[in-house]
């Protein structure tokens, strides 16, 4: 036995069961205290969720009760020692996570998705390095994600995923070197993508989809061989595409859309990527041909390219794809010719599960061919309009039917009439046929297709009657019927369609007779359009139950008649055209209760009396009334109205007063020629009057190329001298009434500074709604003249000192303060909050003394919150603002905000103080104005300021002559204020009031520093 004796090793073995027994009792014993760590953990963090009732899966926690290993969601170890895994997915929980969640040490899996878990992420899941999967997808989490979450190297799935999560990716995410799956699409996420996920070997799925990220793809995405998903689809990247991603024959899900990526799809993509089932390019700026390749991967489900650039033909090969279920090339620049310009469509037949085909707005030329009709049964979505189609619409189309939505419109050169045999598409919710050469009457059998929420017709040759079959469409909330040659009477059938909730428009047509009560069954719709008819009758007083109704337009028929007083019920009315019929009558004073009107048109009709004061009527400036020889204002009416009555009473006056009595009366009479001669419209500025356009006219010059001083996204800019107001030499703004937005913007204008009243905004003096001499309809704003140009100039030198310098240091900065200052008193100060929503240097003017103010505000925004929460159709996905200076949420259709104009100024600021445009030439390929700013910050700021104002000695901005240590310093904390105000997230700017006191606090403190320099010298 070698060391060991008998006795010795005997000893071993009579003692070993005794080891053995104490062991088991000391892991016993600290297994009782790990399990009850565990379960005070569990305590607590139920203790943070809302709403746990007695019926809830989790009621059963609780710590008097039998093991935690035995509570719902909870899975411990093999022998019960510690708990493993967490699983309450999907059960409504709310409230915060608790960050005693950290203290499940062994903790593997942990699932919360599908809740509505608020507040942030706990830096204590940082301590959970077991960890091997973490979804807490689907929740309403926020905020930054935990500093040390790149602690957790064991995590195989990371799915943070429908959050509202704001934080960049951590650039040390490569410490997860066993990560497989990363999902944080659907958040906030902003910044670069890191390259160094590139390190990452086991990545399998990237999906950030809908973020903020900016920059390019790293090129060290290529080492990535296990990829099988890409999906940066929806954010703010940019450049080419690496040509290593066309590498990873991996790939199954390639998705790129919604970004700014440029250069061309490589035509062998489909031999380097044969596992691809989905290609999504869509909305970038790709440009080449549509790669033929990809129409060889036969087992591919999903091709998307709309929106780009793209040229040629479609390729051939499309017969090979019988598992495609969505092809969409609509929106580049795809042509065909002749007639048989869309054969390829026949090859589809092949794809029996094809749901979606969109070809639209391309050059395709050609017939619509008959076998159309064998396409998939399955297929649900055509879009097919703005294109060069012409001919007939094939009957054979009628076998589709499992169409939900058909758009053939803007082609101009379909003919022919609307084929019966659409009846049989009975899934159909959407057809549109708009803005062709169709003929004809419309068929009554589209009376049967039941489903049908949207109905376009309008711009055609259609004629006859409207089809009373049309008042089935019981699920129809937009109609579109106009520029036809339509006739006979407004059914009453029709109007019984409550449904109708967006647009009904029967205008530019050839319809008669009155006007039905049953109008008023419409009680859901917001745009009704029966102008340019021949409508005669009253104007029912039913319309006051469209509650909904914001926009009415009855114009140009032969209405006859009062105005109905309910009008003035209808609260959410905005536009309210009844010009050029034949009503009579007054104005009913009911119509000044209408708060949310911003137009009425009353011009060209037979009313008469007095226009009321009160409520809307306080301000006049979009309101039209020409046309009423026997309407007046107030002041006059009465004055009138006095002199009748003096001239009644005389009659009954002795004729010894005559000669008195004749003198009255002239005087009055003068009195009352002065009065109707000089009473104007109420305008935006009660101490001046709406001027006429011949004043204008003649102000400017006849509005002389001489005194033309600037040009504007709605109109021109002149010079002009109206000798009777205090301020003479003014700015007056003459909108294009032809372009589109022009008249939304001089409402926007006239709202935004009605009442707004601050030493560095341009004053709007007065404005002027009219008819030029050509009886054209002629809009302008005439503000005060600011002398020194704007401030777009300055930047660019073409505006200098005398002495010939640019802007100095000082200057600059108090131009910043006043801006902001500016935009502080809109968001903050005035009684509704204003979103500027177009802030930019050319739209900064600068006085005499150097001082700013701030104009343009055709683009602004009351932040008012509406009684409902409809969506204007006219302004719904306008993008608003200038490029460059739009922040980056404002393209996804996020409404304007005080955080949108905090990022428009920092582009200001950068701007001022870099001498860069935001659009400059340099800032491409991922290079933005933000993006070189930071990339020289704060070592190498020297690099990107601008060289005008590092030339300036100190002796132009109040200190000695020297090195610039101070300028640099201070214009450094002026471009980190530049730079928190760009954050991609909105939630990240700062708001204008902490702007004014940061850019204050640094010009006191330059002041108080060199005036310290200067006492010392």
């Amino acid at each position: 036995m070698g060391f060991f004796s008998k006795q010795s090793l005997h000893f071993v073995f009579y003692i070993s069961p005794l080891a053995i027994h104490c062991l088991f009792l000391s892991i016993s014993s600290s297994t009782a205290l790990d399990i009850t760590t565990d379960t005070e953990a569990l305590i607590s963090f139920k203790s943070q969720l809302s709403d746990i009732d007695t019926l809830h899966p989790l009621s059963s926690w609780n710590q008097s009760s039998s093991s935690p290993c035995n509570w719902y969601g909870v899975t411990c170890n093999r022998f019960g020692q510690r708990v493993v895994g967490l699983n309450l997915s999907s059960l409504r929980l709310s409230g915060q996570l608790s960050p005693y969640i950290g203290n499940l040490s062994f903790l593997e899996s942990l699932q919360l998705q599908g809740n509505q878990f608020t507040g942030v992420i706990p830096e204590q899941i940082g301590h959970l390095i077991r960890l091997r999967a973490l979804d807490l997808s689907s929740n309403r989490i926020e905020g930054m994600l935990p500093s040390n979450i790149t602690r957790l190297v064991n995590l195989v799935k990371l799915n943070l995923s429908s959050n509202n999560i704001a934080s960049q990716i951590p650039q040390d995410i490569d410490s997860m070197k066993k990560l497989q799956v990363l999902k944080l699409g659907s958040n906030k996420f902003y910044g670069a993508i890191p390259p160094t996920l590139g390190n990452i070997s086991s990545l399998t799925n990237i999906s950030f989809g809908t973020n903020s990220l900016r920059g390019g793809i790293p090129n060290e995405f290529g080492r990535l061989k296990n990829l099988t998903e890409l999906d940066l689809t929806i954010n703010n990247l940019t450049g080419t595409i690496p040509p290593s991603i066309y590498n990873l024959s991996s790939l199954v899900n390639l998705a790129v859309a919604a970004n700014d990526f440029w250069g061309d799809i490589p035509q062998d993509v489909g031999h380097k990527l044969p596992k691809l089932l989905v290609f999504n390019f869509c909305f970038n700026r790709f440009t080449g041909r549509i790669p033929g390749s990809l129409h060889n991967l036969t087992n591919i489900r999903v091709i998307r390219m709309a929106s780009n650039l793209l040229e040629g033909t479609v390729p051939p090969g499309l017969g090979n794809l019988p598992f495609l279920r969505m092809y969409n090339i609509g929106y580049n620049r795809i042509v065909s010719s002749g007639d048989r310009g869309l054969d390829f469509i026949t090859s589809l037949a092949n794809s029996t599960l094809l749901n979606f085909l969109a070809i639209d707005g391309n050059r395709l030329e050609g017939v619509i061919p008959e076998t159309i009709g064998n396409l998939s049964k399955v297929l649900s979505k055509l879009y097919m309009g703005g294109n060069r189609l012409y001919g007939n619409i094939p009957p054979s189309i009628g076998n589709l039917r499992g169409l939900s939505l058909l758009n053939l419109s803007h082609n101009d050169a379909i003919s022919g009439e609307i084929t019966s045999e659409l009846s049989q598409l009975e899934e159909l919710q959407e057809l549109n046929l708009a803005g062709n050469q169709i003929s004809g009457s419309i068929p009554n059998s589209l009376g049967r297709l039941q489903k049908l929420n949207s109905l376009d017709l309008s711009s055609n040759q259609l004629v006859g009657e409207i089809p009373t079959s049309f008042g089935n469409f019981q699920s129809i909330v937009f109609m579109d019927l106009s520029h036809n040659k339509l006739n006979g009477s407004i059914h009453r059938q029709i109007l019984s369609l409550s449904s109708l909730s967006t647009v009904f428009n029967l205008s530019k047509n050839f319809l008669s007779g009155s006007l039905p009560q049953e109008v008023g069954n419409l009680i859901r719709v917001s745009t009704l359009d029966f102008s340019d008819n021949l409508l005669v009758g009253d104007i029912p007083s039913s319309i006051s139950n469209c509650l909904s109704l914001e926009r009415l337009f009855l114009a140009r028929n032969m209405l006859s008649g009062l105005i109905p007083k309910a009008l003035g019920s209808i609260r959410s009315l905005e536009i309210l055209d009844l010009s050029s019929n034949q009503l009579s009558g007054s104005i009913p004073v009911e119509l000044q209760n209408l708060k949310a009107l911003q137009l009425l048109n009353l011009s060209y009709n037979d009313l008469e009396g007095a226009v009321p004061s009160g409520g809307v009527f306080a301000n006049l400036s979009s309101f039209h009334f020409e046309g009423n020889k026997k309407l007046c204002l107030l002041s006059s009416c009465v004055t009138q109205g006095h002199g009748k009555k003096i001239f009644v009473v005389s009659i009954t006056v002795a004729i010894v007063v005559t000669l008195i009595l004749c003198f009255t009366i002239g005087l009055l009479y003068v009195r009352s020629r002065k009065s109707k001669a000089a009473t104007p419209l109420k305008t935006v500025e009660p101490y001046h009057p709406m001027v006429s356009y011949d004043k204008l006219r003649r102000a400017t010059g006849d509005f002389s190329q001489e005194n033309l001083i600037g040009t504007g996204s709605f109109g021109l800019v002149y010079k002009g001298h109206l000798g009777e107001v205090s301020i003479s030499t003014v700015a007056v703004k003459v909108l294009d009434t032809l372009r589109s937005g022009s008249l939304k913007s001089f409402f926007a204008e006239c709202e935004a500074l009605k009442n707004a009243r601050h030493r560095n905004l341009v004053k709007l003096i007065t404005s002027c709604s009219s008819i030029d001499f050509k009886n054209n309809e002629f809009l302008a704003l005439v503000y005060e003249f600011i002398c020194n140009g704007n401030l777009d100039d300055w930047i660019k030198q073409k505006k200098r000192h005398a002495n010939g310098n640019g802007l100095n240091l000082m200057e600059r900065l108090k131009i910043a303060i006043d801006v902001a200052c500016a935009l502080d008193y809109l968001h903050n100060d005035t009684e509704t909050p204003i979103v500027h929503c177009d802030l930019k240097p050319s739209n900064v003017l600068l006085c005499e003394d150097m001082s700013a103010k701030v104009g343009d505000f055709g683009l602004a925004r009351l932040l008012i919150e509406r009684p409902t929460n409809q969506v204007s159709i006219s302004s719904t996905h306008v993008l608003k603002g200038s490029i460059g200076y739009i922040p980056p949420e404002y393209g996804w259709g996020e409404k304007p905000s005080v955080a949108g104009d905090a990022y428009s100024f920092g582009i200001v600021l950068l701007e001022l103080f870099s001498g860069r445009s935001p659009i400059d030439d340099r800032f491409t390929g991922g290079l933005s104005l933000t993006r070189w700013v930071q990339s020289a910050f704060p070592d190498k700021i020297e690099q990107v300021v601008d060289p005008q104002l590092l030339s300036h000695t100190f002796d132009n901005d109040l200190a000695p002559k020297g090195p610039n240590l101070q300028l640099i310093d201070c214009v450094t904390t002026i471009l980190r204020i530049g730079l928190s105000c760009t954050a991609d997230s909105p939630d990240g700017r700062l708001k204008m009031k902490d702007v004014v006191a940061k850019l204050k606090n640094v010009r006191d403190t330059f002041l108080k520093l060199n005036k310290n320099i200067h006492s010392n010298h």
